[in-house]
């Protein structure tokens, strides 16, 4: 069964993360999937818009830390040491640029979340044109608290300095509503409206030629390129790569191996866990 799916809806080009039973994580083959889709709609003269969305419960929680974190093995994404930053950045920049097929995409893609867009799923999100959440859903990169450094980094060129700061150095997740509220995203609407509201912007640009939407996108996106995206989006790969081979992250991957990732996961996002130590926070010292 393919992990993400392509369907034409008229002008509209459906794309679908479909690991529901996972909340679409995010494994070795997502990305190429994803950029697969994008492919096939942007070689559809009739189709205008994208309409990019997760099956279940959520769009997309991020990478499958059952694979990636818990795991014993050495994975792609923790070797063991001596690590080699450059076998790392070549594995994670693929992801990173087969996300990228979503933010060079011809077609303009309306990126609809609900549940949750968090991790490397807010990677996928952000790089859409139009991001509409419903307004319980979250958004957020928890990662940064440790194990991880967003690659695509459209948080500083979405939000600016100040608001980036803030999202990244806390890892908080934010809801619909505080992420329109901050820029973040176009709109968020009540749950029961989204299909609604996003059906309707798509079929609004639908109407649009596909030359018009074309050059307006180019336009607007070689404004931030122009901003030096490319070399952000190096430096951030790097990162994300020594992120997880620091102590603290090799430690992370200890303890997820040691007690599941999902404790680990709320360890971090609790800030209850010295990751340098290893061991829990002394609220004394």
């Amino acid at each position: 069964m393919a992990k993400v799916v392509y369907e034409k809806d008229g002008r509209i080009g459906r794309i679908t993360l479909n690991r529901p039973d996972v909340m679409n994580a995010i494994d070795d083959e997502v990305p190429q999937e994803l950029a697969d889709c994008v492919a096939r709609a942007n070689a559809d003269a009739g189709v205008h818009v994208i309409i990019l969305s997760g099956a279940g419960a959520a769009f997309c929680a991020g990478y499958d830390l059952t694979y990636y974190a818990q795991s014993k093995e050495r994975v792609s994404v923790a070797q063991s040491m001596p690590w080699d930053p450059m076998q790392d950045y070549a594995f994670m920049m693929r992801n990173t640029e087969l996300f990228m097929s979503v933010w060079r995409s011809y077609r303009p893609v309306v990126c609809k979340v609900h549940g949750f867009a968090v991790a490397g799923g807010s990677d996928i999100a952000l790089c859409s044109d139009l991001v509409v959440m419903a307004e319980d859903a979250q958004i957020g990169y928890m990662p940064a608290r440790v194990w991880g450094c967003p690659t695509t980094a459209m948080w500083v060129y979405r939000l600016g300095p100040e608001q980036a700061k803030r999202m990244l150095f806390t890892g908080d997740k934010i809801d619909g509503r505080e992420a329109q509220r901050i820029g973040l995203v176009h709109k968020a609407v009540a749950p029961e409206k989204l299909d609604a509201e996003v059906e309707a912007l798509a079929a609004r640009m639908a109407t649009v030629p596909v030359n018009q939407l074309m050059m307006q996108k180019l336009m607007i996106n070689q404004a931030i390129e122009a901003m030096g995206l490319k070399q952000t989006q190096m430096f951030a790969t790097i990162f994300d790569g020594v992120t997880r081979h620091s102590p603290e992250g090799y430690n992370f991957k200890l303890r997820a191996e040691e007690v599941g990732w999902k404790e680990a996961v709320r360890n971090r996002d609790k800030g209850d866990w010295d990751w340098t130590a290893n061991r829990p926070i002394n609220p004394g010292g």
